[in-house]
């Protein structure tokens, strides 16, 4: 295996959402979950998930690391975790369902009154100025027009979405 400061920071990115052995400096092993690695300081950050639903995170140095031995593939759930660690609670908290229910209604409510909106993904854009992203509310609203963002989020605020 090629030392590790010597990887590229794509090389790098290949270890996240995995489980790996990091062997460092004094052998001293470390396992986790890779959440991330600096692009600079060749460092990784480890996350393990502890039974009690508390998470453990561990920055092993990019220049003590020796070796990285990939443990296991993460699935898609895991991912999701990884993903999920530091947004807040609230936006962990609604199920694909419920948000696709929220963007139909939204959109539908927007086309029957006659505010153009397309799909792109799970996002809303909005006469192709204004984008809403999940969970479709109005701190979801985006648009370098000041103006338009101000009354879209007025609308979104005022439209009431299935729970």
């Amino acid at each position: 295996m090629a030392e590790w400061c010597n990887k590229t920071p794509l090389e790098w990115q290949d270890y996240i959402n995995k489980e790996v052995k990091v062997t460092a400096d004094e052998k001293n092993e470390y396992q986790g979950w890779v959440l991330t690695t600096d692009p600079v300081s060749a460092n990784i950050v480890l996350a393990n998930f502890l039974e009690d639903g508390k998470v453990s995170i561990r920055a092993i140095m990019g220049h003590a690391v020796q070796s990285v031995e990939i443990l296991k593939e993460g699935n898609d759930e895991q991912k999701e975790k990884l993903v999920h660690l530091f947004m807040p609670v609230e936006s962990k908290t609604y199920s694909q369902d419920y948000l696709e229910k929220r963007k139909d209604s939204l959109k539908t409510w927007l086309e029957e009154n006659h505010i153009p909106v397309t799909e792109s993904g799970r996002t809303l854009c909005v006469a192709g100025v204004l984008t809403i992203d999940p969970p479709y509310g109005p701190e979801n609203c985006n648009s370098s027009n000041e103006i338009i963002l101000s009354r879209l989020q007025g609308l979104v605020q005022s439209h009431v979405t299935p729970t």
